[in-house]
């Protein structure tokens, strides 16, 4: 039986999603808490990786057991062995052939920006702006990078260097008590991807970037990653739809 799961954590103390020799990852103490109710090991498989520091708020994976389970009874038992800074949400069985990765058609992140001095409570989940933004410049520069195209200098991904094509369907930019809120929905993004696009739009609403220059780095044939890359503490992994 294949279960699809749905968590949510806190990334500030885990080295991201993916297991990482002689540290913590959230997809192993997922697997030794999965692992130790049902006293056989047990692999996990996750929509993607999210790197340290990185948090989910609806993060999935799949997994297969033999035996028949309460499924809630069995999403509490793991949320009884879990540390508190992972939670397992939702437990479903799904197709045999479902992969929590390759089936995935969409999926939405968003970036927190605190645009004032940073608070005792939020330094671990927000990043901090405390200068003037122009908004309007950075919803104007979102608009260019919406659509299919080549990101390829928008991320330190190595391999198959040949698919840096994905499509980024919308991207919201919403200013509310002293926040703002930058979403991406696309259909799959690269290792540190987001982060590149918002450390570039900050820097187009500090003005030391201009949009033409965005539009030219994301035309330009030969590959040049950008150096602006936002930390990892604002990013969530928000949603990921089949």
């Amino acid at each position: 039986m294949r279960i699809l799961a749905v968590c949510e954590y806190d990334g500030s103390s885990y080295a991201g999603w993916q297991y990482q020799p002689d540290q913590v990852s959230v997809q192993e103490t997922i697997e030794r808490a999965i692992s130790q109710i049902r006293n056989t090991p047990t692999k996990i498989f996750g929509s993607g990786r999210t790197d340290a520091g990185v948090h989910a708020l609806g993060q999935t994976f799949h997994f297969d057991i033999e035996e028949e389970r309460d499924l809630d009874k069995f999403r509490h038992s793991i949320n009884c062995i879990l540390p508190k800074d992972i939670r397992v949400k939702s437990l479903k069985v799904v197709p045999n052939d479902f992969h929590a990765r390759l089936s995935a058609k969409e999926k939405t992140y968003r970036y927190v920006i605190n645009l004032q001095e940073q608070s005792a409570f939020g330094y671990k989940y927000e990043e901090v702006v405390d200068q003037p933004l122009d908004i309007k410049e950075m919803k104007k520069c979102a608009k260019i990078l919406e659509g299919k195209h080549c990101f390829q200098n928008f991320t330190t991904k190595e391999e198959d260097e040949d698919n840096f094509v994905r499509i980024i369907y919308r991207i919201i930019i919403d200013e509310f008590d002293h926040h703002l809120h930058i979403t991406f929905v696309g259909n799959g993004f690269m290792r540190y991807m987001v982060r590149l696009l918002v450390g570039t739009l900050i820097q187009v609403g500090k003005g030391k970037m201009k949009i033409v220059d965005v539009d030219e780095i994301l035309c330009q044939p030969t590959r040049q990653p950008v150096s602006y890359k936002a930390d990892a503490k604002g990013l969530y992994l928000v949603e990921v739809k089949y």
